[in-house]
């Protein structure tokens, strides 16, 4: 498996949220959502996204914006817009003083929200779907910027998922956690090879032929005892120039490398309350559960098992109704 692959190979979208908004104008939307990541799709017209900070951003039809992490913004046709909505940090959506639900009032349809159940009426069409925390690897998260937005018009993926989105058939859920999949893979992928993420630097190093073979030795086996020197023997190249061509491609050195992926494997696994502390990790590379521990707060300033106590509480405020299920 590659790096990218190995990037999004683990927990995937299982029930995000997901909506076709349909918007007339004037029209804005206050977002204070939790989700760790947010996938936009535009089909129909412009609009300007507003962080508190006044940052701005442009997404225009055909665009998908990746929108990372937990900062508030205002979306709508143009800055300073009253708001026709505010979602607040459980999702829930209210009118401007957020005082009342506007939730049923701004529903039409299968998974259509807005201001108007009338397509010829609308200024902006927006296809949206977020992920819960545990279902994006923090790896894949920490390499994005607060947003990122990637050209894709006319990309067959958005008009097939706009097609989808409004469909009420069997299994229609497991088909747009998949086409969501999708659509957040190739505006990655996009982005990576237009070098305009942070990872940029290590998936362009996959290419390499030494340095690319060490990166798929350690993503396709994690728990293996790795050293510099058996990954410099298996790619057929001397410790020295394994070592020092790993840390030019990829900006660190291999075993600090090998590091933290074992560790942000480890975390997407810990999502995984049937999974036991040793299996995770025997899976990883750690001899023993203590050894593991050790290794997890070091880096991560939690002992795993307060780490996945965390999680499931973030999960839970982020999205109420999961603690039915939990």
């Amino acid at each position: 498996m590659d790096a990218l692959g190995s990037l999004l190979n683990g927990p995937r979208a299982q029930a995000p949220m997901m909506l076709r908004m349909v918007m007339r104008s004037p029209w804005s939307v206050r977002i204070e959502d939790t989700a760790p990541l947010t996938v936009v799709a535009v089909t129909r017209g412009s609009s300007v996204l507003t962080y508190d900070n006044g940052t701005s951003h442009h997404v225009r039809p055909g665009d998908v914006a990746l929108i990372r992490g937990t900062h508030p913004y205002t979306i709508g046709d143009a800055e300073g817009t009253d708001w026709v909505a505010r979602i607040d940090a459980h999702g829930d959506c209210y009118d401007p003083t957020g005082t009342h639900s506007v939730a049923d009032d701004m529903c039409f349809g299968v998974r259509s929200w807005g201001n108007t159940p009338d397509d010829s009426d609308a200024a902006a069409i927006m296809l949206i779907g977020t992920y819960s925390s545990g279902e994006v690897s923090e790896r894949l998260l920490n390499a994005l910027d607060r947003i990122t937005l990637v050209p894709m018009a006319d990309h067959p993926l958005i008009s097939l998922m706009d097609d989808e989105i409004v469909r009420d058939s069997p299994a229609q859920e497991a088909v747009l956690n998949r086409l969501l999949d999708l659509l957040l893979i190739t505006g990655l992928r996009q982005s990576m090879e237009g070098g305009h993420l942070r990872a940029t630097q290590w998936y362009r190093a996959h290419s390499d032929p030494v340095v690319g073979q060490a990166l798929r030795l350690l993503h396709n086996s994690v728990d293996k005892p790795w050293t510099v020197g058996t990954l410099a023997a298996a790619a057929g190249v001397s410790r020295a120039v394994m070592a020092r061509r790993f840390a030019d491609l990829v900006g660190e050195p291999p075993m600090a490398y090998l590091t933290h992926w074992r560790l942000s494997v480890a975390a997407d696994l810990l999502a995984d309350h049937d999974r036991s502390l040793s299996s995770i990790a025997r899976q990883v590379g750690y001899s023993s559960p203590f050894a593991f521990s050790a290794a997890f707060k070091r880096h991560r300033g939690l002992s795993p098992a307060a780490f996945r106590a965390q999680a499931t509480t973030d999960r839970l405020a982020a999205r109420p109704e999961a603690a039915q299920t939990t």
